[in-house]
């Protein structure tokens, strides 16, 4: 089995999103997506990358203090190694998130992994690519997040929590696309009455977008 990731980027910094938001974290960023959403954030993940074996990786993750680690990418379920660096990190003791895009089957990580699961609305382009089977494979620990980048996005985002019971699977959360109004966004979770997180991107009101932080 092969134990080598192409990875972008290794580094500390504030968990922006999820449950998690504001704790101390290790991303994983992983090279390599598949999709190309119109709004996308780590463009820069596409292409490049260091091919590292998972000693490495966890030699770099055993060096920084959070016991908080995320696997992000790009699309980090591209890399079937992906399930190997998480089973090893559960088996040191960290809490491990691992964001994906929907469009892979996320029953490839294993049981402890906190799944982030982001369905794609229709302004990102690529919302017909979604494995809609992954809503089956979600359990206990995992979380759904949908990017909204404008008012059809939301409304489609209502639908799909109706025609799939979103809410009895996961806690969801709703982000402004990067730019967009987040008050807007507030404002339309409000007028719905439902348990909908805001999801504001702490990183990046801290330090834009910066790779690295």
């Amino acid at each position: 089995m092969a134990t080598r990731l192409r990875i972008t980027e290794i580094f500390h910094s504030i968990q922006g999103e999820s449950t998690r938001a504001g704790w101390p974290c290790t991303f994983l960023r992983l090279t390599g997506c598949n999709l190309r959403c119109s709004w996308c954030d780590s463009e820069y993940t596409f292409k490049g990358g260091t091919w590292m074996e998972v000693d490495e990786i966890m030699a770099r993750v055993e060096a920084e203090p959070a016991r908080l680690v995320e696997i992000t990418g790009g699309e980090p379920l591209l890399q079937p190694s992906v399930a190997v660096l998480a089973r090893r990190l559960l088996a040191r003791g960290y809490e491990v998130l691992c964001e994906t895009s929907g469009e892979r089957d996320i029953s490839i990580l294993p049981e402890g992994v906190a799944r982030i699961m982001d369905l794609k609305a229709p302004s990102s382009g690529e919302s017909e690519r979604t494995d809609w089977a992954n809503l089956e494979r979600l359990r206990p620990g995992d979380e759904i997040k949908i990017v909204v980048a404008d008012r059809a996005d939301f409304d489609w985002a209502l639908e799909q929590l109706q025609r799939h019971d979103l809410l009895a699977r996961a806690p969801l959360s709703m982000s402004p696309a990067w730019g967009r109004s987040a008050d807007g966004l507030a404002d339309w979770i409000l007028a719905t009455g439902l348990p909908i997180r805001l999801n504001l991107q702490l990183h990046k009101i801290l330090w834009g977008e910066v790779p690295g932080r």
